[in-house]
């Protein structure tokens, strides 16, 4: 599987420190979190809570661990706030990026979300964005993709829960008025089984938009419950409703199938927000890579 293909594989250090809850993993440094990246056997990470600011840094220490730089999140209020306002924003990261030798950007819109509400992610109280707020989304998004491809990256968009663009028919709205030379999908298994979707479908209709890939597996019975009871955000987190590949139930042979098949190259990047206390980072990375070898054979 994936012969030939440009695959580059890594994981997010959100499993070492949680960037909304910086109290999860307050204990483990940066350095940790790169080493055991690299004793796990991944080539890249993204950027997070703990690297450092300074390029330089972050190039010297990834360098001496064979690791790269996958991409790192980019928050947009495209449909709250000027244009202008984040496109200056959105420039500033993209000279950060540039830096660290990366090539792809994640944009999620976060107008109105829910991560640090105490509402419930589910039900009426999802954030919904109006026909208006469409416009100056998908507008936007274009003009910061043009920016992004002329300077020789990827505008990859986060659909996400307790957003405006969470379920597969936002997505799909969202791909669908956007440039597909400009706006790609930064496409994650989890929030779309998390939204009570079918990441699969999701994963064959959209595949030929996919410019990178956040591997995140869901625990059946902790989504269930996560649903019945209403949890906000942050409480799905700390209560292990987000896993490794393998450790939930999301069907990543299929997925892995449909990406080869349709000639994907790039990351796939394993991402899973838990509580290191209770998720030991580095054995639940092992646990990952050791997964994907022998699903993919990378």
């Amino acid at each position: 599987m994936f012969d030939g293909k440009n695959i580059q594989l890594g994981i997010s250090p959100l499993g070492w420190s949680n960037d909304d809850m910086p109290e999860l993993g307050a204990e483990n440094s940066y350095e940790q979190c790169i080493n055991e990246t690299s004793l796990a056997g991944f080539s890249g990470t993204e950027v997070g809570i703990k690297f450092p600011s300074d390029p330089k840094s972050i190039n010297e220490s990834l360098k001496s661990r064979n690791l790269k730089v996958a991409s790192k999140w980019f928050s947009s209020f495209l449909c709250s706030t000027p244009y202008e306002e984040n496109e200056a924003e959105f420039l500033k990261e993209l000279d950060f990026l540039e830096s660290v030798g990366s090539n792809r950007i994640n944009v999620c819109e976060l107008t109105r979300n829910l991560f640090a509400s105490e509402k419930s992610m589910f039900g009426n109280a999802k954030p919904v964005a109006s026909d208006e707020e469409w416009v100056k989304l998908t507008t936007g998004l274009n003009k910061l993709g043009k920016v992004a491809n002329e300077r020789g990256f990827k505008l990859c968009f986060h659909h996400h829960m307790a957003t405006v663009v969470q379920t597969y028919a936002e997505t799909k709205r969202l791909l669908e008025n956007t440039d597909p030379e400009l706006v790609y999908l930064c496409f994650d298994t989890g929030h779309f089984t998390f939204s009570n979707e079918d990441a699969v479908q999701a994963c064959q209709d959209f595949v030929n938009r996919i410019g990178h890939v956040h591997l995140k597996d869901i625990r059946k019975d902790k989504m269930t419950e996560a649903i019945s009871q209403g949890y906000k955000f942050r409480k799905a987190v700390v209560e292990g409703c987000f896993t490794v590949p393998g450790d939930g139930f999301v069907n990543f042979p299929r997925i892995f199938e449909i990406l080869d098949s349709n000639d994907y190259e790039g990351w796939l990047l394993v991402e899973a927000e838990q509580n290191p206390k209770k998720a030991n980072p580095l054995e639940y990375a092992v646990k990952a890579r050791k997964y994907l070898q022998e699903k993919t054979g990378l």
